[in-house]
């Protein structure tokens, strides 16, 4: 590391250190003020603050490896979690969630089911699922950060204890920057965690600039043409991926056949299908949410989600594309040749191109752009998921009626308990991808049936909710388990080959379980409240099947309209997802050099941004609030 690296690094952890903790002088008014800012800040700081969430170092690693190895389509691997969530987030459901003016996740659940048993066991579920998923993901942050900051400098912090290893180097390392990211994330809370991730956003899109721009000039058209394939140019694909390989590089289709996507169009078709569902479910209570619970109004949630999308995918694949198109011509004749190539390589691409083919002053601003994505997205689980503890746990069940004060303390000590919760569970992590598939299977394909369902139908109640989300949950866990065990089994096995199957082929299993869940414990339990379901429908109005409430309220009121907008949401979607996609496309195509690609993906963009204006943006400022 040149001297000139270490100061700008320096100089940026001391920037965002001192916004962060002068700021936080605001959070002191109340939970209220301490996880949601006091509803006070602006949609466009909350977008930033939100994109900047998403720019994560571990999912950024991740990326810059499956776009190496499978090109251009490779953008379709982030409908896994799906990333296309947001789309559906920016088209109705962040006004849906914002009509109901609570605080977390779990608190919104009992405005759909009431305060009573079931109702309590649902928001009991909700809060506990917030609270793992934090520690996940932090667990998650630890095993990325850590793995990037010991390939990039070069100080060995190993911690010895006589002739044994106490802490390796990329423990040490990311304890510190975690450290670092929990001070001033306690200490401000919304407030700060937003003030910070605005300046890191800035830090984050100079970075991929300076990259993009690097990476343009000091690589020509012939070094890349002679690395890649037409075929790793197209987007398009068929039922199988023959890799686009060739020559001395063959052994990246090698790679392709071990890593379980093979059969690409079930996977994308599958992907498909649990994007659907995992979408209409709506966020999962974390930071994406409270970003949203976080707006001054209704209206101003929607332009929020929809300034999102806008300012992510753009900057981030500049990043992505430049350190690919460096890492395709400086490191591929490398790892092509190597006796030993495996997808763990793939992660290390980012920081070994970093560290090795990027020059000085810019390799600072990128080492600090790439620290701010992690502290940025840190901080956002930091401060979402203490509000489940402190909010939905601690003072709703334990001690109801407290000043702020101690509720602000209360919740500095949960803060403290999830980041330790955390760094426990990332000295045990395997990888980045065993972590990603807990996350995006374990997790999520337990969450998705009872929150789909909590939209749609109005029979659905608490102790459906509750069943559905603990079926699914157990059933993904034990999938989870059994995949972190495969070394085990008997080859040949039915145990040998379940663990073997990519994750996002069990979900259909997890999903049906959830729902055989969700049904039984609504059918053999009562209806909710009617009371509580005319309040939920008439303030969030939400379509499906509400007839027999929708009845109730219209003869209350004859003026009572009901959502017809299903049709043209759904429309509104899919038009979302091309747009969405377009923005990945732009830079990527723009970095490889393939031109006329990239001016037909910026006209697709153009197209559905028109469209999105008449059916999306017009609709929005119609909006009472």
């Amino acid at each position: 590391m040149d001297i000139v690296d270490v100061l700008i690094i320096a100089l940026y952890i001391i920037l965002t250190l001192g916004v962060g903790i002068w700021i936080s002088k605001k959070a002191s008014n109340g939970l209220s003020s301490y996880f949601l800012g006091g509803k006070s800040i602006k949609w466009y700081f909350l977008g930033l603050s939100n994109g900047s969430g998403m720019f994560d170092v571990s999912g950024t690693a991740w990326m810059v490896g499956i776009l190496f190895l499978y090109g251009v389509k490779s953008f379709m691997f982030m409908w896994m979690w799906p990333i296309f969530n947001q789309i559906f987030v920016m088209i109705f459901l962040a006004a849906w969630i914002r009509r109901s003016n609570i605080m977390t996740g779990s608190e919104w659940i009992l405005t759909r089911f009431g305060d009573g048993k079931s109702g309590r066991a649902s928001h009991l579920i909700v809060a506990i699922f917030a609270i793992i998923a934090s520690v996940g993901f932090i667990a998650y942050f630890f095993e990325g950060v850590g793995k990037f900051m010991t390939i990039i400098l070069p100080w060995d912090l190993t911690l010895m204890f006589g002739d044994s290893v106490l802490l390796t180097s990329d423990q040490n390392y990311a304890l510190i920057i975690i450290f670092l990211t929990t001070i001033y994330t306690i200490k401000g809370g919304m407030f700060s965690v937003v003030a910070t991730e605005v300046l890191q956003y800035f830090i984050m899109v100079l970075a991929g600039v300076l990259v993009a721009i690097y990476a343009s000039i000091s690589v020509t058209d012939s070094q890349i043409t002679s690395v890649l394939s037409a075929d790793w140019n197209n987007v398009f694909f068929g039922a199988e991926l023959e890799g686009s390989w060739s020559g001395k590089f063959e052994v990246f289709n090698a790679l392709i056949d071990t890593h379980g996507y093979k059969m690409f169009g079930a996977f994308i078709g599958m992907s498909l299908f649990k994007g659907f569902f995992a979408s209409i479910a709506g966020p999962t209570p974390s930071y994406d949410m409270q970003r949203i619970l976080s707006t001054r109004s209704v209206k101003e949630a929607a332009y929020m989600s929809g300034f999102t999308n806008l300012v992510l995918f753009i900057p981030r694949y500049l990043l992505i594309g430049g350190i690919v198109v460096l890492g395709l011509v400086y490191l591929a004749p490398e790892m092509a040749s190597s006796s030993s190539l495996s997808l763990s390589d793939l992660e290390i691409i980012l920081p070994k191109v970093i560290n090795n083919h990027v020059p000085v002053g810019i390799k600072g601003l990128l080492l600090a752009g790439l620290l701010a994505a992690f502290m940025s997205t840190f901080s956002a689980y930091v401060n979402s998921g203490p509000a489940y503890i402190v909010n939905d746990i601690y003072k709703k069940y334990f001690k109801p009626f407290a000043t702020p004060n101690h509720y602000i303390k209360a919740s500095h000590l949960a803060s403290f308990a999830i980041v330790a919760l955390g760094v426990f569970m990332g000295f045990f992590a395997e990888s980045i991808n065993s972590l990603t598939l807990w996350i995006t299977s374990a997790l999520f394909g337990g969450y998705v049936a009872s929150n789909f369902l909590k939209w749609i139908w109005w029979r659905f109640n608490g102790w459906g909710y509750f069943w559905g989300m603990t079926s699914g949950l157990f059933i993904a866990t034990i999938q989870f388990l059994i995949d972190q065990n495969k070394a085990n089994f008997e080859v040949g096995s039915w145990l040998f080959n379940a663990a073997h199957l990519p994750a996002i082929y069990v979900f259909p299993i997890i999903f049906a379980v959830s729902l055989l869940g969700s049904f039984l414990g609504t059918l053999f339990t009562p209806p909710t409240n009617i009371e509580t379901l005319k309040s939920f429908y008439s303030t969030v109005r939400p379509w499906g099947w509400w007839k027999p409430v929708y009845k109730v309220l219209k003869n209350e009121d004859a003026n009572f309209e009901k959502n017809n907008d299903f049709v043209s949401d759904m429309l509104n979607c899919i038009v979302g997802i091309v747009w969405q996609s377009s923005m990945i496309l732009i830079p990527i195509y723009f970095m490889i050099r393939d031109y006329p690609k990239m001016i037909w993906a910026i006209m697709v963009f153009v197209i559905t941004s028109v469209i999105l204006k008449f059916t999306w943006l017009d609709k929005v400022r119609k909006y009472k609030n």
